[in-house]
């Protein structure tokens, strides 16, 4: 007999994704209290503790928090399938997809639309994450197909390229940068500038760290003022004068053209990259998991 519940393990979740028992007692409309309560009755059960604080009160996984994690995070997302289910019992479980940024912003929106048209049936779970996370959530099964911005991610998974994204340097519209523009600068003489980049781990910042080892820029001589996780947040920043960032071209363009940022070619052949699909090699997929991999391949032009 479990001696945990359900609810236990959706706050254990919250807790670790927000790193703060506050947080998360905001987004679960419970109090602080409540939620520790919980948490410190799931470590009950399970004879383990799950969170360590340190001398500011910042919250972390311990070791056995985080092997737990992708488990419950397994489990919360058997049980929405259930929820599906029993709402129409001819229902397939939904597809449970994962994306990092470039991916999300450039492949699902066209993609997951296309697809509902020709499958008006079906439902999706979509997760957002970096391009390790992603994939480490398709090796636990957590989500079943995933798209990454970074071949390195590859190992153990069957994966596909299915559109190439192009990464630009990015500068506030500013008389200076205007003029490095009007002279034909690259934007690889621009990578000691001030810097706002992606997270690590991201197939972003991976695609950069690569592409200065090809080129002969040490990777240590990058003066980076922040790494942010959104694009969104990045964006603004430089277009404020914070500094400059790689970033998708898509995901610019349109402050480009309204002449709030200046995009600068990285060399002159560009820099460009491949956005794959993936999914677990061997796994036991529904129809409709098979039916989303061979439309989403065909879609993209690769057989």
């Amino acid at each position: 007999m479990l001696d945990f519940t359900l609810k236990q393990l959706e706050i254990f979740v919250c807790v670790a994704e927000h790193s703060s028992f506050t947080a998360a007692a905001g987004e679960l409309y419970l109090t602080q209290s409540t939620v520790s309560a919980h948490v410190a009755a799931l470590e009950t059960a399970l004879g383990a503790k799950l969170f360590s604080r340190d001398v500011r009160r910042s919250v972390s996984l311990t070791p056995e928090g985080r092997r737990l994690y992708p488990a419950a995070k397994r489990v919360l997302a058997d049980c929405a399938d259930m929820r599906v289910l029993l709402q129409n019992e001819h229902a397939e479980p939904p597809l449970r997809i994962g994306a990092s940024t470039a991916p999300a912003q450039i492949v699902l929106p066209e993609l997951l639309s296309a697809f509902l048209k020709k499958q008006p049936d079906c439902r999706y779970l979509l997760r957002r994450g970096d391009s390790a996370q992603i994939a480490a959530a398709v090796r636990s099964g957590e989500i079943r197909i995933g798209f990454i911005g970074t071949r390195e991610e590859l190992a153990g998974l069957s994966g596909v390229p299915v559109a190439e994204d192009r990464l630009v340097m990015v500068t506030p519209d500013t008389d200076r940068y205007r003029e490095l523009k009007r002279r034909g600068v690259y934007g690889r003489e621009l990578l000691g500038e001030p810097t706002v980049a992606r997270e690590e781990g991201s197939g972003t910042d991976r695609a950069v760290v690569d592409y200065m080892r090809r080129v002969g820029f040490p990777v240590e001589k990058l003066r980076i003022v922040a790494r942010i996780d959104n694009p969104e947040t990045i964006r603004s920043m430089v277009e404020k004068g914070a500094g400059v960032s790689v970033l998708s071209y898509l995901a610019v363009r349109q402050q480009a053209e309204a002449g709030r940022l200046l995009c600068f070619e990285m060399d002159a052949d560009g820099l460009r990259r491949e956005l794959y699909m993936i999914w677990k090699k061997d796994a036991d997929c529904t129809p409709l998991e098979r039916a989303f991999l061979e439309f989403a391949q065909e879609a993209s032009g690769i057989g």
